[in-house]
């Protein structure tokens, strides 16, 4: 008698020992890029603040969109799902490391702070959503472009998504909404519109079956 032994997939791969270690390394990262981004703008002022702060954030945007979709290798809903997973897991463990290191270091300014209302319970839950959003549409994008007879491409997945955050951040700025301005802020707000309208593009011509 033999037993049969299904062939491992080398897509869609959503272990639970994965999830929980790549969701490690990403949130740590997280808390690096952060760290690093309060650091240039307490120590750099003028082109070099903007140029680095930018370099920084524009690593923590790509890391988080893209990486988790990539290591569960999306293709379908079960990886889409996975890369979500990955961002919910690694934003606790951020939380853990910027309550625990972060915060008692004084890394913040008021500014950062005051981003949650002083308050880690209004901060913290909007760092879970958004960390789990961001790779569930990068993974979206990804597996997109695969079902269209391509390969996985990060370069195209962020490119799109970065075209369009210029235009949404510079159309929010030319139609005054409230809190816009020319700066990392605003850009890194409308990356969340963007990202969706590049997961909504990246869907044309996907055969549904």
């Amino acid at each position: 008698m033999t037993s049969a032994v299904p062939a491992e997939s080398h897509y869609d791969q959503t272990a639970l020992s994965g999830v929980l270690r790549n969701g490690a390394v990403l949130g740590t990262f997280q808390a690096v890029c952060v760290l690093l981004f309060s650091l240039t703008y307490r120590f750099l002022e003028g082109p070099a603040e903007l140029v680095v702060g930018a370099i920084v954030v524009l690593a923590g945007l790509t890391a988080t969109t893209a990486l988790p979709g990539i290591w569960t290798r999306a293709r379908t809903v079960e990886g889409i799902a996975g890369a979500a997973g990955i961002g919910l897991w690694a934003a606790v463990v951020y939380l853990l490391i910027d309550v625990i290191a972060l915060q008692p270091l004084g890394t913040y300014t008021n500014r950062w702070l005051a981003i949650g209302g002083g308050s880690n319970w209004w901060y913290h839950p909007v760092w879970w959503m958004v960390g789990a959003y961001l790779p569930w549409m990068g993974a979206q994008i990804l597996a997109n472009q695969v079902a269209k007879g391509g390969e996985p491409s990060l370069g195209g997945l962020m490119g799109t998504a970065l075209v369009l955050t210029l235009v949404i951040a510079v159309l929010a700025v030319l139609v005054g909404f409230p809190g816009a301005a020319w700066g990392l802020g605003t850009f890194a707000v409308a990356f969340l519109p963007g990202v969706t309208l590049a997961a909504a593009i990246s869907s044309f011509g996907v055969r549904r079956g």
